[in-house]
């Protein structure tokens, strides 16, 4: 999937705000800004980070969250639909990526690493093997001890 028009607009809407970062995730992006998830794009809708504290907010304005059917279910996140007003003023645009920053702060999920050539995972090929463990010493000598006694030759020899 390659990124949308509506995607790579969104480095200018949030110019004031600062960089953020899109990456591809569960079937849309996700909006990053400094290691924090701010934000989902889900077809060409955007939903900001939310919590309690935000959520009068979005509540004032009606906006919904974001929900998606998981087994049968409707499940709904803590993502709510972006105001107009983000798209039509950079200060609003700025305003209210703070305020999906911070609900992403007092989430308390880690932030993030930036990715580049750097942060990539290496690929299988560069991994190194994974070392084999031998069977316990105890399940061997067990196996032994359970198998039919064999005269020993010495003895049958004596005999």
């Amino acid at each position: 999937m390659t990124m949308s028009t509506f995607v790579q607009s969104l480095h200018e809407i949030f110019e004031r705000l600062g960089r953020i970062e899109a990456r591809r995730m569960f079937g849309g992006h996700g909006i990053f800004h400094d290691g924090r998830m701010i934000a989902i794009v889900i077809g060409d809708t955007l939903y900001l980070k939310s919590d309690a504290e935000s959520a009068p907010h979005f509540d004032r304005l009606a906006l919904p969250h974001f929900t998606y059917e998981r087994q049968g279910r409707p499940t709904r996140l803590s993502y709510r639909e972006a105001p107009a007003d983000v798209f039509e003023d950079r200060d609003e645009a700025a305003r209210w990526g703070r305020l999906a920053y911070e609900a992403a702060l007092r989430s308390g999920a880690p932030p993030k690493a930036e990715r580049g050539p750097a942060a990539r995972k290496p690929s299988a090929a560069k991994k190194a093997p994974v070392a084999r463990k031998k069977a316990p010493a105890a399940r061997k000598t067990a196996a032994k001890k359970a198998a039919p006694a064999r005269p020993s030759k010495k003895k049958a020899a004596s005999r």
